[in-house]
């Protein structure tokens, strides 16, 4: 939806390595019922051109629940209760996945997630832990929500949110918000002839949010408010978000060319700076990690990952994916992260090589106790203020 006398200018998108696309019902439900590549083989092209230029991009693909009900259309079963629509979701999952495949030019692997996979922390690293594999792999994750069992989140609808959570799940650089809309507008463009485009928005303040109006689709459940609560969420996590008509061929073309005909919300913060500040001040669970002065220094020299043979304990009990603080032998903070492995693994992992993990448990999570993407470094001011709490 574009009037003429409502072009937006072009600006160049932020730069990118690894994004997630957030691409809507509304370009894939046909007219008739199911779903139709119209648009979807735009962005499908958009994808396989980012990932020749050696960048990694996650989709998040609504669909599901249109292609059930086109499915089931003759049939007087599927109303609009919670669980005939969880029905419709289970159905329309894998014609959704096969439109996506057909259209790919890489494999393509479907990730059903609820929120509660990425609050949970001992669910959030197997999440992004399998996401960055797929996409060490080359592979195209196709991410939706797990409707058939997430009532509260049926419910809502919402997979722009879900997109910002993946997002900042596979610490994305960017993330791109494909619809019928093609930017944020003053009013609505639809009643209002007089609505102007917002190319960029540097904050989302009250006033801003409530330009946003309702879902203008008939087969979306969410709607430009839904975008921008997706887009606060980014921002919070130093990741920018585009948001851009996914109609219009020339606009999806050229986001290849890094250019962007739509609306830019920035970040808050550097998404390094935004993550950090997170891992130095969120609780932290009950419980620490006792590293040997060795350790000590590899951490606080900066780009090193905290490994089994740096470790000499473990205190208090904490879980794998929680928060833990990481102490030096005179029990100095010296840093905080998350940790892949349990109090009671650290404990029988101490001293020991990489090697050794899955001879000595019998699995392995990885090499690292807490991967240096996951861990926070404080300087002495820092450690005194946190143990003065």
């Amino acid at each position: 939806m574009k009037a003429a006398n409502r072009v937006l200018p072009a600006q160049p998108l932020p730069a990118w390595k690894r994004a997630v696309l957030k691409v809507g019902s509304n370009l894939l439900a046909a007219d008739g019922g199911g779903l139709t590549p119209r648009y979807a083989a735009a962005l499908a092209d958009f994808i396989a051109a980012s990932h020749r230029d050696g960048r990694e991009v996650v989709l998040v693909s609504s669909g599901a629940v249109a292609a059930g009900r086109a499915m089931l259309q003759a049939k007087s079963g599927a109303g609009p209760d919670i669980a005939a629509r969880q029905a419709l979701a289970a159905l329309g999952q894998a014609p959704m996945i096969a439109l996506w495949q057909s259209l790919a030019s890489q494999s393509v692997a479907q990730v059903l997630l609820t929120h509660d996979d990425v609050r949970n922390r001992r669910r959030y690293l197997n999440a992004r832990a399998t996401l960055r594999e797929l996409l060490a792999l080359g592979v195209l994750p196709v991410v939706n929500e797990n409707d058939t069992v997430s009532v509260d989140e049926l419910k809502l609808g919402d997979n722009d949110n879900l997109a910002a959570i993946v997002a900042t799940l596979v610490d994305a650089d960017l993330l791109l918000i494909a619809s019928d809309v093609d930017a944020l507008y003053s009013a609505d463009p639809r009643r209002d002839p007089t609505a102007t485009p917002f190319a960029r928005v540097e904050a989302l303040t009250p006033q801003i949010m409530a330009m946003a109006g309702g879902s203008g689709s008939t087969v979306g459940t969410g709607g430009m408010r839904t975008k921008l609560q997706a887009a606060a969420r980014a921002a919070t996590a130093g990741i920018p978000t585009a948001l851009f008509s996914g109609r219009d061929a020339a606009t999806v073309e050229a986001l290849q060319r890094n250019v962007l005909h739509g609306t830019l919300v920035a970040a808050a913060n550097t998404r390094m700076h935004a993550r950090k500040h997170w891992l130095r001040h969120a609780p932290a669970a009950p419980g620490s990690i006792r590293i040997d002065a060795g350790a000590a220094r590899a951490l606080t020299g900066g780009h090193a990952s905290l490994l089994p043979g740096g470790m000499t304990g473990a205190d208090g009990e904490f879980h794998r994916g929680d928060l833990v603080e990481i102490l030096d032998v005179g029990g100095r903070l010296v840093a905080r992260g998350l940790s892949q492995y349990s109090a009671a693994e650290v404990r029988r992992l101490a001293g020991r090589h990489s090697r050794d993990i899955e001879s000595v448990l019998g699995y392995s999570y990885g090499d690292e106790v807490v991967h240096r993407d996951d861990l926070a470094t404080l300087t002495d001011a820092a450690s005194d203020a946190l143990a003065q709490r």
